[in-house]
């Protein structure tokens, strides 16, 4: 078992901190995080092992196999995000930039002036929460960080940056790389 310590992953062999108010249930195949935000479940992959000991959630692997090794450092990541989840939540923000282009909250949903003929509508699914700022500005907020992230890359997709001007919807820290348009031939 020592031997197996030694070469274990670096980020999987990190120990997880439960904080006071989250509860943790593992089951055969699955770990379960409550907290005072909600409830997120990570199933366990073949050749991981998941343990509770002392607040402390401990992530090991049975042998050396290529894909046990890929799947360490997964699970406990994953792991790891539901516990910040739970506590924290997770949240993007997108900026509209272009003349026009504004958002409005409408209900649980979003209605969205990017340049077309039409508005957009989106409708925020289920544990997903929106907040909008002034009139160019959307605030994904949920406790599942990949569905925060799946959400915020759908919202960017209906207009995303473009090279020339800029315009779109972005992230909040991206950088738009910007391209020369043409220029007179003299």
């Amino acid at each position: 078992m020592s031997n197996l310590v030694k070469t274990m992953s670096k980020i999987g062999r990190t120990p997880i901190t439960v904080p006071q108010g989250v509860t943790v249930l593992i089951n055969n195949q699955e770990v379960v995080v409550k907290g005072p935000r909600g409830e997120l479940s990570v199933n366990i992959l073949p050749g991981i092992k998941v343990t509770l000991e002392n607040d402390q959630i401990i992530v090991t692997r049975n042998n050396h196999e290529k894909q046990s090794k890929a799947n360490h450092g997964l699970i406990r990541s994953l792991i790891n995000n539901c516990v910040i989840g739970v506590t924290e939540g997770y949240k993007k923000t997108l900026k509209m930039i272009g003349t026009g282009y504004r958002v409005q909250q409408k209900g649980t949903g979003l209605n969205l002036q990017v340049g077309f003929s039409h508005d957009v509508e989106y409708q925020a699914p289920e544990g997903i929460s929106f907040s909008v700022e002034g009139n160019d500005t959307i605030n994904v907020s949920g406790i599942s960080k990949q569905q925060v992230g799946q959400v915020a890359a759908e919202i960017r997709q209906i207009k995303k940056p473009e090279p020339y001007k800029g315009k779109g919807i972005r992230y909040e820290d991206e950088v738009v790389k910007r391209k020369q348009g043409k220029t007179a031939v003299a």
